[in-house]
């Protein structure tokens, strides 16, 4: 009986550890990702960072570590709303944050 509680407990454990890998800051709990990634093509954000940075534009991601934290994130797209004037509304701005944080930044 004490085996089968130690490996249910290392398994409980494993498992803990699984879910902390794939945890997700909690600013980008609700997030529609779908949507997020959809208004990034609508808006064109890999063309204008292309003009900014060079290349194919994926070189403005994590310039030397200025964006270390999902709310920097979040604000980061929201400077990009407000100087391009997209119009997006919050939850549509931190769509955007959440897909980039799922493909470029991975922050927990």
């Amino acid at each position: 009986m004490k085996t089968i509680r130690m490996l249910s407990l290392s398994a409980l454990q494993g498992l803990a550890l699984l879910g902390a890998a794939h945890a997700e800051p909690a600013i980008f709990k609700d997030a529609d990702l779908a949507l997020g990634q959809k208004l990034i093509a609508q808006n064109r954000c890999s063309e204008c960072h292309a003009q900014r940075v060079g290349g194919d534009g994926s070189g403005i991601y994590r310039p030397a570590g200025r964006i270390s934290t999902a709310g920097l994130l979040r604000g980061m797209v929201e400077q990009c709303n407000t100087e391009l004037g997209l119009g997006l509304f919050p939850e549509e701005v931190t769509s955007i944050a959440a897909v980039l944080n799922r493909d470029h930044y991975k922050h927990k």
